[in-house]
């Protein structure tokens, strides 16, 4: 049974054995809660979570002494949790979790029978009342996805009832407590991650020896990882460990966890060999996490014996040697991430043998040979990554008949071949929207449908043998009355991107600020940085997004670089019209070394900005062909022009949107994961 499920059946066969009473409950649809409640002296169970309540909670529910559960978790209630409820002397679970609430009350004596209390996924701010130590009963303590800050209080540490403890995703701070192990005894989830502690990993932790689950990604810990915790017999997930002088020597230890599933450590400044012993972890394990750490070394042999591995990556490393054969028993790997690695030798054939493989990135090694026709075999493919290796022969046309594939990218090989018979099917694939064969030596007619109609989806750039309507050496994205320019204009625009024309650096790139000869206009041109895992695709997508668009108040678009620089590297940029006074992140906080006068804004000036920016909201989600929905949008990306009226950029994370999709898309979907993102 998966961790999560077990959590749900462990929590809910506590709290009804703790609710052993008569069936005396109260439901409710919408609106407010009505205070009409307040007078059920005899309530005990007061259930009215996943609905659409609004306003507070009453105070006079204080009244219903009777109470042993308060269930308004999923709502949309606002204000604070009233001090009143502290007088509940029979209350056993409060669960708020996933509100509005923005203020806890710090009286819980009364509340002393308490044992679930669910703040998750609310506004909290400021720190953790020291009031809850009192809760001496308490078992499940869930305050993630709030605003928490300061410092966990010592009285906390000394619950020993707790097992489920979760404050990740808060801005909370400091070390933990060398003998959190000992104090906790209890402990089966511990989620840490998301905050800023700092310290070491106390040794002590094992102690705790029912542990399940150890989250403590995106922190600050440093010094090494201890090597105790193959004692923890019932180790589910551990999920980020200290950071800083670490190896991965403790990774041995973890052998002897033998309900092992989930070990997830990326970005945590792991060093060292990659130990052969990996592949001595349990055999339960479905996710071995290793990326962005600086690993050297090679993938053991006998990674098969992990054969219920469901996602494997170590990537940004220095792993060195082969892809083993045994990959090939890993049968239900979905996702095998290898890339920017100083991997050799060919790609195995046997790699077709894993027929449910979904994603697999192999690119920016030193890999040789073709490319095996045997990946035709997974089906299941949608992403198959090749880029920047030394692969050779022609494209195998198995891998044209994958029908899923949504993105593949072969280019910078050695690739040989007609393109026509090779991509003829490409044309038809209903779900490809990612298509690279750049820097090859492929020659033919560049088709024109499918993919091909959309130049934004597709690159060709350095394969001087093809021909076509589409020219071979690169393409502008943006047709009609955006101007045409390539690299040479660029590059003596910024004065060859020089320091002096840097105006920002962000995720993809860097901005610099430049004059067109064309018509000694000033610009702002965003060179994407394509080393950068994910830069390619936030061009394309900011161009599908620029290219229809026209509003007052969105950064203007003049032109768009798909080409190739001076030494025959793949560049991208786009150009727009420059904004003086750069964004609104620099005047609502501005540097204590700018020095520019500050502008001095009334509030009839902030509400026309704040309107501004809701007006190019609203054109793109209601007034545009296909829909846009932005999903970055912050001070920082809200330029503003010599008179300062905002204009929204940055569109490299956007969705589209068609009017028929508006309730189905799957574009529409985002979820958020407490424990592990797995997305490389």
């Amino acid at each position: 049974m998966g961790d999560s499920k077990r959590r749900r059946c462990e929590t809910r066969e506590n709290e009804e054995k703790a609710r052993a009473v008569p069936d005396k409950r109260f439901w409710c649809s919408d609106g407010e809660i009505p205070r009409e409640i307040g007078q059920l002296s005899q309530l005990r169970d007061l259930d009215l979570s996943d609905n659409m309540l609004q306003g507070g909670i009453p105070n006079n529910l204080s009244n219903c002494s009777e109470l042993r559960s308060i269930l308004l978790d999923q709502n949309e209630l606002v204000g604070r949790i009233p001090v009143e409820l502290s007088s509940l002397s029979m209350l056993v679970s409060l669960k708020l979790g996933r509100n509005n609430l923005m203020a806890t009350s710090h009286h819980h004596s009364g509340t002393s029978h308490l044992l679930f209390l669910y703040l998750h996924y609310n506004s909290f701010e400021g720190s953790i009342p020291d009031e809850l130590g009192q809760l001496v009963k308490l078992q499940n303590l869930e305050k993630y996805s709030n605003k928490l800050s300061g410092l966990i209080p010592p009285s906390l540490y000394n619950l020993s009832s707790i097992i489920y403890f979760s404050v990740a995703i808060n801005r909370l701070h400091g070390n933990l407590p060398a003998n959190l192990g000992l104090t906790l005894p209890n402990l089966k989830y511990l989620y840490l991650s998301e905050n800023a502690f700092t310290g070491l990993i106390p040794v002590s932790l094992p102690n705790a020896s029912r542990l399940a689950v150890i989250s403590f990604a995106n922190n600050n810990f440093s010094g090494p990882m201890p090597g105790n915790f193959g004692r923890l017999q019932d180790l589910n997930i551990l999920f980020g460990v200290g950071g800083g002088d670490n190896d991965l020597s403790f990774l041995t230890s973890l052998t002897n966890c033998s309900h092992l599933e989930v070990v997830h450590l990326r970005s945590n400044r792991l060093r060292g060999e990659l130990p052969a012993t990996i592949v001595n972890l349990s055999t339960h394990l479905t996710v071995l996490e290793l990326g962005k750490n600086p690993i050297s070394g090679s993938i053991p042999t006998d990674i098969s014996n992990l054969f219920n591995l469901n996602r494997f990556g170590v990537y940004r490393s220095f792993v060195m040697g082969i892809i083993p054969i045994g990959v090939e028993k890993l049968q239900i790997l979905q996702g095998l991430y290898l890339y920017s690695n100083k991997l050799s030798g060919q790609i195995p054939s046997s790699i077709g043998n894993i027929t449910r493989l979904v994603k697999l990135y192999l690119d920016g090694n030193c890999l040789q040979g073709s490319i095996p026709s045997s990946l035709g075999n997974c089906r299941h493919l949608e992403t198959l990554v090749l880029s920047r290796n030394k692969l050779n022969g022609t494209i195998p046309k198995e891998i044209i008949s994958i029908h899923y594939l949504v993105t593949l990218h072969i280019d910078w090989n050695s690739l040989v071949g007609s393109l026509p018979p090779v991509v003829e099917a490409l044309q038809k694939f209903p779900f490809l929207e990612h298509l690279d064969l750049s820097s090859n030596d492929l020659k033919g007619q560049i088709p024109t449908q499918g993919v091909f109609k959309n130049l934004s989806k597709f690159s060709i750039l350095g394969n001087k043998k093809l021909c076509g309507e589409r020219p071979a050496r690169g393409f502008c994205l943006l047709e009609g009355q955006f101007l045409d320019v390539s690299y040479a204009d660029l590059f003596k625009a910024t004065g060859g991107f020089s320091l002096d024309n840097l105006i920002g650096v962000g995720s993809y790139g860097s901005v610099y600020k430049g004059l067109l000869d064309q018509d000694q206009t000033c610009v702002a041109v965003k060179v994407f940085n394509l080393q950068e895992h994910g830069a390619s695709r936030s061009f394309m997508v900011e161009c599908e997004a620029l290219k229809n668009i026209r509003h007052r108040n969105l950064v203007k678009i003049i032109s768009a670089c798909s080409s190739i620089d001076f030494k025959g590297n793949d560049f991208k940029a786009l150009v727009f019209e420059y904004m003086p006074n750069g964004s609104l992140e620099k005047w609502l906080h501005p540097s204590v070394h700018w020095n520019q006068e500050l502008w001095s804004w009334n509030l009839i000036q902030r509400l026309d900005i704040a309107i501004d920016v809701a007006s190019a909201l609203e054109y793109l989600h209601h007034h545009c062909q296909i829909s846009v929905i932005h999903r970055d949008l912050k001070p920082s990306n809200v330029l503003l022009d010599d008179e300062m009226r905002p204009h929204v950029g940055n569109f490299g994370l956007a969705r589209f949107l068609s009017n028929a999709a508006t309730n189905t898309s799957q574009d529409q979907t985002t979820f958020t994961t407490q424990a592990y993102p797995f997305n490389p």
